[in-house]
């Protein structure tokens, strides 16, 4: 869909959003339902901002938006829209485009799929798997002017444990290597079973589960440490037996066809690999994202100027972060640098999924 022409606005108001007080301007063009979303969770964490446009003759806000995004993503998302929807949204997609970022979403709460289409909006398909009761029903993104990337589907983990399988899952549905019925939580938990050293799910035991259940799947570990990772939340004792089973595990890995690559993945390699068709299973730290210092797996896809596209599987409803934030997120080179150089020595690890480049 062509994009409609959006200029910035000398009206354009930016200001944070505070729930307990909320701008005068705001509440007199806001429904009281849509404010009650707003306030009913604390947004903090990602820098919540009301995006707004005067009325042509005077100093009244005509529309506004609440925007949120993840730190270190690149993209901004819309909650909802009220007032003058149209002018806010534009106001929005300006504001998005000034600071060079990828995309803008826009939640689905008040806006129809036509009104979204009109402005510029493209539906997303909705998670597969258990209903997300914390999240919108429907969601839309709006890529940036000279962007296109395709749309994989999304499954949010149904436990906090299970990121590595429903990331590989997620990897083999948009290779067209499983269907989308697969997107289930007993596939999800069946993968993990095989992929898991307890609980955790380091690179070469995923990579295996990986190989074992799609043997006709290229799979590479990127691992540039040779020793047993993600383990530092042990007592000694509960790390000696777990270090025996990642051991363990580069025999069965050898035994499936699963090569080690010892080399540094950078970031530049990763963008090459997505580039040439591949998938990268990556393993980061949610503290940037999340606030939670732990190991998690996302499933890097695409690439736009200066970001990496990700799937997420996990999304922290107390935050206001939704199925919408995870799926399609563009995170920016820095801060995937940054969140995916992992433990006191640093080392990257991933599962590369080798494949022909995906239309």
């Amino acid at each position: 869909m062509p994009h409609r022409p959006v200029a910035p606005s000398v009206a354009t108001v930016v200001v944070p959003f505070d729930t307990a007080a909320p701008p005068p301007d705001l509440t007199r063009i806001a429904p009281n339902a849509v404010l009650e979303r707003w306030a009913a969770v604390d947004r903090t964490a990602h820098t919540p901002r009301v995006v707004a446009v005067r009325d042509d003759d005077s100093t009244a806000w005509a529309g506004a938006a609440l925007v949120t995004a993840r730190p270190g993503a690149a993209y901004l998302k819309i909650v909802d829209a009220v007032g003058d929807v149209p002018s806010a949204v534009d106001a929005v997609v300006a504001h998005a485009r000034e600071r060079g970022l990828a995309q803008v979403k826009w939640e689905g709460w008040s806006v129809t799929a036509a009104q979204a289409g009109a402005a510029g909006f493209t539906p997303l398909e909705g998670p597969h798997g258990a209903p997300d009761a914390d999240g919108p029903r429907t969601g839309y993104v709006r890529w940036s002017d000279d962007v296109r990337v395709q749309e994989p589907p999304y499954y949010r983990q149904s436990t906090t444990f299970t990121c590595g399988a429903a990331v590989a899952l997620m990897a083999q549905v948009r290779s067209g290597v499983e269907t989308r019925a697969s997107l289930d939580r007993p596939g999800e938990l069946a993968l993990w079973r095989e992929a898991t050293n307890f609980p955790a799910c380091e690179p070469v035991r995923l990579a295996t589960a990986v190989r074992r259940a799609w043997p006709g799947s290229s799979v590479v570990v990127r691992l540039d440490v040779d020793r047993p990772i993600m383990l530092d939340a042990y007592s000694e004792d509960e790390r000696a037996w777990r270090a025996v089973l990642q051991r363990t595990s580069r025999t069965d890995a050898a035994q499936a066809g699963v090569s080690i690559d010892g080399h540094r993945l950078d970031l530049s390699g990763l963008r090459d690999a997505l580039v040439e068709g591949g998938q990268i299973l990556l393993l980061v730290s949610l503290k940037t994202m999340q606030e939670f210092d732990v190991p998690h797996w996302v499933l890097c896809h695409g690439v736009v100027p200066g970001a990496v596209v990700l799937q997420d599987p996990w999304t922290n409803a107390a935050t206001g972060d939704t199925w919408v934030d995870a799926h399609l997120l563009p995170v920016s080179d820095a801060a995937l640098d940054a969140m995916s150089t992992m433990e006191w020595d640093g080392y990257r690890g991933a599962v590369h999924l080798l494949g022909p480049a995906v239309p």
